[in-house]
């Protein structure tokens, strides 16, 4: 899997109210990798991803997923946003399998591809529950079983835990990562927390605002295994104020 943003820039609005809101943007996800982007409100990150989701079109650049461009949404990209967005009336198993039942797969491959991701996430015996009857982490695991369901090539993440309280975040972020391990899953991730992009990705692109750019690009090579151990060793937090004061530096851009 290889999907790749070359020199994408977004503008909405023609003429003297146009408003460009991504300039020349580029990076790269490929195979079993986890990439991030970290940026303030109007860096445009939340742009990035509604284009690389095929919701929107780039003004200028070009979106691909293995070599074909990005003309909307499509099975290939999976989404799992900030908002559970399931269906109150359906269980965790009838939601896992919604998307596959609009694809039109067998009766058969539906059930086993259900149970299978229900299991993967934790959630098998949970499967009869509604969505009132599970906690938001228990909501959260069942849309990305959802999203792992329709075996897209690249997961996408916009903000999945910004509305979780923050022990249930660390938990879901530690669930996250060894998913990531135990599947080989490509994911692309946004937020604005630094800390959460630097315990989950490989790769961290930090985005300046108005217009949206990539500023900063880190290779984050720390030892993941024990992810309690990683937030208070002394090689992550160096990283994390040398990015947070880069992400500071960058605060005066908001005023203009």
């Amino acid at each position: 899997m290889h999907l790749s943003v070359d020199n994408v820039s977004k503008t909405f609005g023609v003429g003297r109210t146009a408003k460009c809101v991504l300039e020349g943007i580029s990076f790269e996800v490929n195979t079993g990798e986890f990439v991030a982007l970290v940026g303030s409100s109007g860096s445009g990150k939340s742009t990035v991803m509604r284009l690389v989701a095929g919701l929107d079109r780039p003004t200028a650049g070009v979106i691909t997923v293995d070599g074909q461009p990005v003309r909307g949404p499509g099975s290939d990209r999976g989404m799992v946003f900030q908002k559970y967005s399931l269906y109150p009336w359906l269980t965790a198993a009838q939601n896992v399998a919604f998307g596959m039942e609009l694809q039109g797969l067998a009766r058969r491959e539906i059930r086993e591809r259900t149970g299978y991701y229900l299991e993967v996430v934790g959630l098998g015996e949970s499967a009869r529950r509604l969505p009132r009857e599970l906690s938001g982490g228990m909501q959260q695991r069942v849309a990305i079983a959802r999203a792992l369901a329709a075996q897209p090539k690249v997961l996408l993440l916009d903000e999945p835990f910004g509305a979780l309280d923050l022990q249930i975040r660390e938990s879901m972020q530690e669930f996250l990562h060894k998913l990531w391990q135990r599947t080989g899953l490509s994911a692309l991730l946004i937020t604005h927390d630094l800390e959460e992009a630097l315990l989950l990705a490989q790769r961290v692109h930090i985005m300046a605002p108005r217009p949206g750019r990539i500023v900063r690009s880190v290779q984050v090579d720390l030892d993941h295994q024990n992810m309690a151990h990683l937030r208070v060793s002394p090689e992550f937090l160096s990283l994390r104020e040398d990015l947070a004061q880069c992400l500071r530096g960058l605060e005066p851009a908001l005023a203009g």
